[in-house]
């Protein structure tokens, strides 16, 4: 049967990070290659053991074993990437989720090709931290009944099934300027912290406190090059203001 790879799929990055098991690994491979994505991130691996890896991928998707990109750190991984979903079972006050499977594919889909989409899946044991959930632009929670911990591989599938599925409805493609990546991003909320510290915020509250605030206001909204440039501007202002005032 001849292989079919889905051309609106190739600016699809999946991650995983920090993976317990090379089975799950191989196994996560397994689900790119049926749904006919092509490309996997891997960020400090807890146990690489190729063949085993290997062994759970089977042949048909060793080539995305051996096309991985290893990474030590996610900010790393993630800074060539426009935006980024992080999936989680763990929902809470500092933890909003935005979207199910279902509901995120379609909206990945209207993208250009162009822009680079990270699906990012946590540890085994511990799932996605708040400071990694603070890097994702939208969270994306698998709906289950009594019980809510799914295998790694399993959590892939699902999201990759309906990232393929919906492949199936043409989508509008929307014409937009040049996304932020996520490494302009990381530099607009270093900057903002900077800002925070300088006017005396820090004073009230502990400094992750604003922090944690400020990517909660930019965690849903789509910025431009353009627009994280012109925050920027305006925070060297505000710092020139303060230091010369």
């Amino acid at each position: 049967m001849a292989e079919i790879i889905n051309k609106n799929l190739h600016n699809i990055v999946i991650l995983l990070n920090e993976p317990r098991y090379p089975g799950n690994i191989g196994a996560s491979a397994r689900c790119l290659k049926n749904m006919g994505f092509s490309k996997l991130r891997i960020v400090n691996p807890l146990n690489w053991d190729q063949d085993k890896i290997l062994k759970m991928a089977t042949h048909e998707a060793s080539d995305i074993i051996h096309a991985a990109e290893i990474f030590n750190d996610l900010e790393s991984a993630v800074k060539d990437l426009h935006l980024l979903a992080g999936t989680t079972a763990r929902t809470g006050r500092k933890r909003y989720p935005t979207h199910t499977p279902q509901t995120i594919a379609p909206k990945i889909l209207s993208y250009p090709s162009d822009i680079k989409i990270g699906i990012l899946f946590g540890s085994e044991k511990w799932g996605l931290k708040n400071r990694e959930i603070g890097l994702c632009n939208w969270i994306v929670t698998i709906p289950t009944a009594n019980f809510s911990s799914l295998n790694l591989a399993q959590s892939v599938m699902i999201l990759c099934y309906e990232l393929f599925l919906a492949t199936k409805n043409e989508p509008v493609k929307i014409q937009i300027p040049r996304l932020a990546s996520l490494q302009e991003r990381e530099g607009m909320f270093r900057h903002l912290q900077e800002v925070f510290r300088v006017i005396g915020l820090y004073e009230k509250q502990t400094p992750a406190y604003w922090l944690q605030n400020a990517r909660r206001f930019f965690r849903n909204k789509e910025l431009t090059a353009k627009d994280v440039k012109m925050i920027r501007g305006f925070l060297r202002q505000i710092l020139w203001a303060v230091r010369h005032g």
